[in-house]
């Protein structure tokens, strides 16, 4: 990506990389303990049909693991827990191309929007969610989910702006990751459940592409379920 025009490598403008996200319709959470195990946990995800990630900088090997990651043309990765903007820079010139934030920094949206870069942003009230939308933004993350009141939160706080999406992260699994996927306010959602840290960690891979087949066969089902009723 060229940081200085905000232009990713591919000519692919930020919308689409939104739309990408919403296609795929769930977004692993990653933990990543060993930068040199990167490129195994992205074909781990791929076997499995899941052609995205959230790689989150909770750890110090999280930033160089990106280039790996991000790398893999077949495989759209996101950086999260973003506290700073040049965490997004630096993320975005080794080819991030989502940038996902806990919480709602000034810095952190206005630095991404320069470089081109979808930011999402954490809310979890109204007036987060005007925030952001003030900035210019779409879609926001909904975080942490359950804690916030789960999906009649969700419901609640999506009824007044049906300009927004959402994607709620925070406590979702494959027990309850199908009512969110039902609703029509939300793109995708977050969740750590097909890529436990200990699995990433032991680098049991077969079992990463398991689960992350069966996340993609929720998303598909919920959403036939959804055009259905």
């Amino acid at each position: 990506m060229d940081v200085d025009q905000g232009i990713p490598a591919t000519g692919e403008q930020p919308p689409d990389v939104l739309a990408r996200l919403g296609a795929i319709g769930v977004v692993p959470v990653v933990v990543l303990d060993d930068a040199d195990s990167a490129g195994a946990l992205a074909d781990a995800l791929l076997a499995g049909g899941l052609r995205c990630a959230e790689l989150t900088l909770r750890t110090p090997a999280a930033e160089r693991a990106v280039r790996a990651m991000a790398d893999r043309g077949d495989l759209l990765l996101g950086v999260g827990t973003v506290l700073e903007p040049g965490q997004a820079e630096r993320c975005a010139a080794e080819g991030a191309r989502f940038v996902v934030s806990p919480g709602f920094d000034d810095g952190v949206v206005e630095r991404c929007q320069q470089l081109g870069v979808p930011v999402l942003p954490g809310t979890a009230t109204a007036t987060e969610v005007l925030r952001a939308r003030r900035a210019g933004l779409r879609t926001v993350k909904f975080f942490p989910a359950e804690t916030s009141g789960g999906l009649a939160a969700l419901r609640a706080l999506a009824a007044p702006f049906h300009d927004m999406r959402f994607v709620p992260t925070g406590g979702i699994g494959p027990d309850n990751a199908g009512g969110y996927l039902r609703t029509p306010a939300v793109l995708a959602v977050g969740g750590s459940w097909m890529v436990p840290r200990e699995l990433v960690r032991d680098r049991r891979w077969d079992e990463i592409t398991r689960l992350s087949a069966l996340a993609v066969r929720t998303v598909a089902e919920c959403r036939a379920q959804a055009v259905a009723s």
